[in-house]
Protein backbone atom coordinates (compact mmCIF):
# COMPACT_ATOMS: atom_id res chain seq x y z
CA UNK A 1 0.00 0.00 0.00
CA UNK A 2 1.27 3.48 -0.80
CA UNK A 3 0.87 6.67 1.22
CA UNK A 4 0.89 10.24 -0.10
CA UNK A 5 2.50 12.91 2.05
CA UNK A 6 1.67 16.47 1.02
CA UNK A 7 4.52 18.85 1.82
CA UNK A 8 4.66 22.63 2.07
CA UNK A 9 7.64 24.80 0.99
CA UNK A 10 9.04 22.47 -1.66
CA UNK A 11 10.07 24.93 -4.37
CA UNK A 12 12.86 23.38 -6.41
CA UNK A 13 14.49 20.17 -7.57
CA UNK A 14 16.93 20.36 -4.68
CA UNK A 15 13.95 20.22 -2.31
CA UNK A 16 12.71 17.09 -4.10
CA UNK A 17 16.13 15.49 -3.71
CA UNK A 18 16.41 16.39 -0.01
CA UNK A 19 12.96 15.06 0.86
CA UNK A 20 13.56 11.84 -1.06
CA UNK A 21 16.93 11.26 0.58
CA UNK A 22 15.68 12.12 4.06
CA UNK A 23 12.68 9.76 3.74
CA UNK A 24 15.02 7.00 2.54
CA UNK A 25 17.34 7.74 5.48
CA UNK A 26 14.35 7.25 7.79
CA UNK A 27 13.97 3.80 6.26
CA UNK A 28 11.03 4.39 3.93
CA UNK A 29 10.74 2.92 0.45
CA UNK A 30 10.24 6.07 -1.61
CA UNK A 31 8.13 5.52 -4.72
CA UNK A 32 8.00 9.10 -5.98
CA UNK A 33 8.87 12.63 -4.89
CA UNK A 34 7.77 15.77 -6.71
CA UNK A 35 7.15 19.37 -5.77
CA UNK A 36 4.62 19.35 -2.95
CA UNK A 37 4.35 15.62 -2.30
CA UNK A 38 6.07 12.34 -1.67
CA UNK A 39 4.72 8.83 -2.08
CA UNK A 40 6.08 6.10 0.13
CA UNK A 41 5.28 2.42 0.33
CA UNK A 42 5.61 1.96 4.08
CA UNK A 43 3.16 2.89 6.80
CA UNK A 44 4.26 6.41 7.80
CA UNK A 45 5.28 7.44 11.30
CA UNK A 46 4.05 11.02 10.94
CA UNK A 47 5.80 12.22 14.09
CA UNK A 48 9.22 11.22 12.70
CA UNK A 49 8.37 12.54 9.24
CA UNK A 50 7.11 15.86 10.64
CA UNK A 51 10.33 16.27 12.65
CA UNK A 52 12.49 15.55 9.60
CA UNK A 53 10.47 17.92 7.41
CA UNK A 54 10.66 20.76 9.94
CA UNK A 55 14.43 20.27 10.32
CA UNK A 56 14.75 20.78 6.57
CA UNK A 57 12.45 23.80 6.30
CA UNK A 58 9.35 21.92 5.12
CA UNK A 59 6.00 21.14 6.68
CA UNK A 60 3.49 18.35 6.17
CA UNK A 61 0.13 19.56 4.92
CA UNK A 62 -2.94 17.99 6.44
CA UNK A 63 -5.71 20.50 5.74
CA UNK A 64 -7.36 20.04 2.31
CA UNK A 65 -7.48 23.82 1.78
CA UNK A 66 -3.75 24.12 2.47
CA UNK A 67 -3.14 21.36 -0.05
CA UNK A 68 -5.08 23.34 -2.68
CA UNK A 69 -3.05 26.49 -1.95
CA UNK A 70 0.20 24.55 -2.33
CA UNK A 71 -1.06 23.05 -5.60
CA UNK A 72 -1.70 26.56 -6.94
CA UNK A 73 1.80 27.65 -5.90
CA UNK A 74 3.27 24.56 -7.53
CA UNK A 75 1.51 25.33 -10.84
CA UNK A 76 2.82 28.92 -10.74
CA UNK A 77 6.41 27.84 -10.01
CA UNK A 78 6.38 25.11 -12.64
CA UNK A 79 5.01 27.57 -15.18
CA UNK A 80 7.90 29.96 -14.54
CA UNK A 81 10.58 27.28 -14.73
CA UNK A 82 9.24 25.08 -17.54
CA UNK A 83 9.42 26.36 -21.10
CA UNK A 84 6.24 25.97 -23.12
CA UNK A 85 6.48 23.10 -25.59
CA UNK A 86 4.69 24.93 -28.40
CA UNK A 87 6.40 28.30 -27.84
CA UNK A 88 3.28 30.04 -26.55
CA UNK A 89 2.57 31.22 -23.02
CA UNK A 90 -0.67 30.01 -21.54
CA UNK A 91 -3.03 32.12 -19.46
CA UNK A 92 -2.36 31.57 -15.73
CA UNK A 93 -5.97 30.93 -14.77
CA UNK A 94 -6.25 28.41 -17.63
CA UNK A 95 -3.12 26.60 -16.43
CA UNK A 96 -4.43 26.44 -12.88
CA UNK A 97 -7.87 25.22 -14.01
CA UNK A 98 -6.18 22.55 -16.14
CA UNK A 99 -3.98 21.32 -13.30
CA UNK A 100 -6.43 21.56 -10.41
CA UNK A 101 -9.97 20.28 -10.97
CA UNK A 102 -11.56 22.92 -8.74
CA UNK A 103 -13.55 26.05 -9.57
CA UNK A 104 -11.06 28.86 -10.24
CA UNK A 105 -13.20 31.46 -8.44
CA UNK A 106 -13.13 29.31 -5.32
CA UNK A 107 -9.35 28.81 -5.61
CA UNK A 108 -8.82 32.52 -6.14
CA UNK A 109 -10.93 33.44 -3.11
CA UNK A 110 -9.31 30.74 -0.94
CA UNK A 111 -5.82 31.82 -2.00
CA UNK A 112 -6.51 35.50 -1.26
CA UNK A 113 -8.05 34.83 2.14
CA UNK A 114 -5.28 32.43 3.16
CA UNK A 115 -2.20 34.11 1.69
CA UNK A 116 -3.28 37.76 1.94
CA UNK A 117 -2.55 38.38 -1.76
CA UNK A 118 -4.21 37.38 -5.01
CA UNK A 119 -2.97 34.53 -7.18
CA UNK A 120 -2.06 37.10 -9.80
CA UNK A 121 0.04 39.13 -7.32
CA UNK A 122 1.74 35.95 -6.12
CA UNK A 123 2.51 35.12 -9.75
CA UNK A 124 4.00 38.58 -10.36
CA UNK A 125 6.18 38.31 -7.24
CA UNK A 126 7.40 34.87 -8.30
CA UNK A 127 7.98 36.13 -11.83
CA UNK A 128 10.11 39.05 -10.56
CA UNK A 129 12.17 36.63 -8.45
CA UNK A 130 12.73 34.57 -11.61
CA UNK A 131 13.79 37.75 -13.46
CA UNK A 132 16.28 38.51 -10.67
CA UNK A 133 17.66 35.00 -10.91
CA UNK A 134 18.09 35.25 -14.68
CA UNK A 135 19.74 38.67 -14.35
CA UNK A 136 22.19 37.23 -11.81
CA UNK A 137 23.11 34.41 -14.18
CA UNK A 138 24.04 37.06 -16.76
CA UNK A 139 23.46 34.61 -19.63
CA UNK A 140 20.44 36.27 -21.27
CA UNK A 141 19.70 39.79 -22.41
CA UNK A 142 16.77 41.61 -20.85
CA UNK A 143 14.94 41.14 -24.14
CA UNK A 144 15.48 37.37 -23.95
CA UNK A 145 14.34 37.30 -20.32
CA UNK A 146 11.20 39.26 -21.23
CA UNK A 147 10.48 36.84 -24.05
CA UNK A 148 11.14 33.75 -21.93
CA UNK A 149 8.80 34.91 -19.17
CA UNK A 150 6.00 36.04 -21.45
CA UNK A 151 6.30 39.81 -21.09
CA UNK A 152 4.90 41.77 -24.02
CA UNK A 153 8.05 43.93 -24.11
CA UNK A 154 11.20 44.87 -22.24
CA UNK A 155 9.41 48.06 -21.19
CA UNK A 156 6.64 45.99 -19.58
CA UNK A 157 9.19 43.84 -17.72
CA UNK A 158 11.13 46.94 -16.60
CA UNK A 159 7.98 48.69 -15.42
CA UNK A 160 6.80 45.69 -13.40
CA UNK A 161 10.31 45.13 -12.01
CA UNK A 162 10.61 48.78 -10.90
CA UNK A 163 7.11 48.78 -9.39
CA UNK A 164 7.85 45.60 -7.42
CA UNK A 165 11.47 46.14 -6.35
CA UNK A 166 11.94 49.91 -6.53
CA UNK A 167 14.86 49.37 -8.93
CA UNK A 168 15.29 49.28 -12.67
CA UNK A 169 16.59 45.92 -13.92
CA UNK A 170 19.86 47.62 -14.94
CA UNK A 171 20.27 49.02 -11.40
CA UNK A 172 19.68 45.55 -9.96
CA UNK A 173 22.21 44.05 -12.40
CA UNK A 174 24.78 46.69 -11.39
CA UNK A 175 24.23 45.85 -7.71
CA UNK A 176 24.72 42.13 -8.38
CA UNK A 177 27.90 42.80 -10.36
CA UNK A 178 29.21 45.20 -7.72
CA UNK A 179 28.79 42.67 -4.91
CA UNK A 180 30.81 39.95 -6.67
CA UNK A 181 34.57 39.89 -6.89
CA UNK A 182 36.60 37.94 -9.39
CA UNK A 183 38.28 34.95 -7.77
CA UNK A 184 41.76 36.27 -8.48
CA UNK A 185 41.17 39.42 -6.41
CA UNK A 186 39.39 37.87 -3.44
CA UNK A 187 41.44 38.70 -0.37
CA UNK A 188 43.32 41.53 -2.12
CA UNK A 189 43.01 45.13 -0.86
Amino acid sequence: MSYIIHIKNMVCNRCVKVVGQELADLGYRVLQVELGKAIIEDNPDYERIDTMLLQNGFERLQDPKSKLIEEVKKVVREHLYTPEQDGTRKNLSHLIRSAIPTDYSYLSSLFSSTEGITIERYYILQKIERVKELIKYDELTLSQIADRLGYSSVAHLSSQFKKTTGLKPSEFAAMVTATRKPIDVVGSP
